[in-house]
């Protein structure tokens, strides 16, 4: 990762957070004693998240760099979302109450919140990195009525922030499109869209509609353009998760301005496309899906409506990193680092540490995605000379992958977890013990094999 060199003023800083990333990534853990290996590792890990030259823009600065670079040429989906870290029972130290408004006057838990973009290959559905995340902590105090603040002043200013940086740092990427659930559902985020970005946003409100009508009924008259099936996540512990049949219909709606909502310059009204995908005949007892999802693309046909729909659907891979940051994954809600500044500096580290799991994970489908999405040019050559020893005399104890792309790596990183070749694929408990091996061995190979100049 020689995104963190110079990172943080210096060297032996950018170092220490390196060895702490790696760390989280090898070891699928936020606990500091163990990510130090020794009591010398865990106060030098404690000192460089306590320093003030460390903070989490700078750290998320670094890592979307990477982010950037494999996003190049490619057409992606930016999915961003929040999620919230609670720590119920605990002293405050700092911390302002978290959960929705009633959740806060009923038991006001202390915690922080995290709203993150990941970076996802819309052909492939591929995980390509984190974008950015901002972290912050609400006042205790009271603030004025939503309505009486400006957009910027709001916790809602977030999803905007979100589509100005996908538009600076994936500049390079073919087509950029910004997908959110229904709390994205901003009028604003609409009116000031960046050129250089698309939207796909869930609609959460009823919006009124220029010809006075209202938005959720305008689909109903509107001709059918066909059906598509879509996968239903799992809701929960027992659920297999389902496949459900949609209708399709789609057709411009204009969106007038809220009457309640400040204009700050925001147009009057907005000519935006909305894509309905109803289920008729849900199983019974279970809700039929029902998306209206409001975008900027162009939709003229059924296919145009189809991708659409599955470019929504890939909005499951930032739940899936706050699923693999949390109670899934590396439990950072578990931590017993307190102080808020070296907690916000360890958050940063742990999302994008949950992204690079996720990723490890995902190349063992076979993927031709190049090994440098998850991977040094150091590390690859390193892995080139480690990949034949790993390998035996049958095709099956083979590597049977391309030479560098991410699922020839993940068959070294894998073998070197202890997975032989003839059993179902390697979960992640054995990707993240083979990550763990490969990264020390790397190491131990880059050093040896450095001109004497550089040693």
């Amino acid at each position: 990762m020689d995104d963190f060199v110079g990172a943080y003023g210096d060297k032996r800083r950018s170092a220490a957070m390196l060895r702490l990333y790696g760390a989280m990534v090898e070891q699928g853990s936020v606990v500091v004693r163990k990510l130090g290996g020794d009591r010398g590792g865990e106060l030098a890990a404690h000192r460089v998240l306590s320093s003030a030259r460390v903070t989490p823009t700078m750290t998320l600065r670094c890592l979307s760099r990477g982010t950037a670079a494999a996003c190049v040429g490619r057409r992606i989906v930016a999915a961003q979302d929040t999620t919230e870290v609670n720590f119920p029972g605990r002293q405050s130290r700092g911390l302002g109450p978290a959960g929705n408004r009633s959740a806060r006057l009923a038991s006001p838990a202390p915690g922080f919140l995290i709203h993150a973009m990941v970076a996802v290959d819309a052909e492939s559905e591929a995980m390509l990195g984190l974008v950015d995340a901002e972290i912050w902590t609400r006042e205790a105090t009271a603030v004025d009525p939503r309505r009486d603040r400006m957009m910027a002043d709001k916790e809602s200013q977030r999803w905007l922030s979100g589509a100005d940086v996908a538009a600076e740092r994936l500049s390079d990427a073919a087509e950029c499109i910004v997908v959110g659930d229904r709390e994205s559902d901003i009028y604003a985020l609409f009116s000031r869209r960046p050129a250089a970005v698309q939207l796909l946003v869930r609609a959460g409100q009823n919006r009124a509609l220029d010809d006075g009508t209202r938005l959720f009924g305008v689909a109903a008259s509107w001709p059918v353009l066909g059906t598509q099936a879509v996968d239903v996540p799992p809701r929960g512990p027992g659920d297999r998760g389902r496949q459900a049949v949609v209708t399709l219909r789609a057709g411009t709606v204009i969106l007038r301005h809220p009457r309640n909502g400040r204009c700050e310059g925001d147009a009057p009204s907005l000519a935006v496309t909305l894509v309905e995908a109803s289920e008729d005949h849900p199983p019974a007892g279970q809700a039929g899906l029902h998306w209206r999802l409001l975008t900027s693309l162009a939709v003229h046909t059924a296919d145009d409506a189809r991708e659409v729909v599955r470019l929504y659907r890939l909005r499951w891979r930032i739940e899936q990193t706050f699923r693999m940051l949390k109670t899934d994954g590396l439990r950072l809600e578990e931590t017993q680092t307190a102080d808020p500044h070296r907690l916000f500096n360890l958050a940063a580290l742990a999302t994008a540490a949950a992204v690079r799991i996720i990723q490890l994970v995902d190349a063992r489908d076979g993927s031709t995605r190049p090994a440098s999405d998850v991977a040094t040019d150091l590390q690859i050559t390193a892995a080139a000379a480690l990949g034949p020893t790993l390998e035996g005399k049958t095709a099956r104890q083979c590597n049977p992958h391309p030479a560098g792309s991410l699922a020839w790596m993940s068959w070294i990183v894998a073998r070197l977890g202890g997975w032989n070749c003839y059993y179902k694929p390697p979960g992640p408990k054995t990707m993240r013990d083979g990550w763990q091996r490969f990264a020390a061995i790397a190491d131990e190979y880059i050093l040896a094999n450095k001109p004497q100049s550089d040693v």
